[in-house]
């Protein structure tokens, strides 16, 4: 009887899924724009990974640094090589977390990420404002922030100074599914 038992106990176990409430995002993406007198500078990345727990309230992204698409070669070469250098700093990292999010409310929320951001090795606290929508089966989380270049050693040229910004704008887009371990 209590092999039967233990067995019944074995076989309910295992039918009763896990759930995990981690949600992914594979094709994030993120788009920077920095001003300049010359010629505006504009890249959109679409590879961005990203993770969000709203039970947490937890969220992380990575960007690699060597998938931002330019409209111009040369702008890609000087970014890569020259910027951000992305041989040695290849991936930026956020990691996060909401404030006053609500998990039950199904409707349009604005709130404040306060989190790490990190780029070419430095990393700084950062606050997010951001829209996040509840969907079919996942989330969608928007916003925006400024990234001031001198805050992650960005060298800018001498002569070419004046024409660069000295902050850019990075807008970002997920739209979560949930993650299947």
């Amino acid at each position: 009887m209590n092999k039967v038992l233990l067995a019944f106990i074995f076989i309910i176990s295992s039918s009763i899924r896990t759930e995990t409430n981690e949600f992914i995002e594979r094709q994030g993406q993120v788009t920077f724009f920095s001003y300049t007198s010359v010629e505006n500078i504009q890249a959109t990345n679409n590879q961005v990974l990203s993770l969000f727990n709203p039970e947490t309230q937890e969220i992380a992204v990575r960007i690699l640094m060597r998938t931002f698409v330019f409209k111009k070669t040369l702008m890609r070469e000087h970014f890569n090589e020259s910027y951000i250098e992305s041989d040695l700093y290849p991936e930026a990292t956020f990691t996060g977390k909401f404030t006053d999010f609500d998990a039950t409310d199904a409707a349009e929320q604005t709130k404040i990420i306060k989190g790490e951001f990190t780029l070419k090795d430095i990393t700084k606290p950062v606050e997010i404002k951001a829209t996040i929508a509840k969907t079919s089966n996942g989330y969608t989380i928007s916003g925006d922030l400024e990234v001031l270049i001198d805050d992650y050693n960005i060298n800018v040229p001498p002569l070419l100074s004046p024409n660069i910004s000295k902050k850019i704008e990075v807008s970002f887009n997920f739209k979560y599914v949930p993650y299947e371990k």
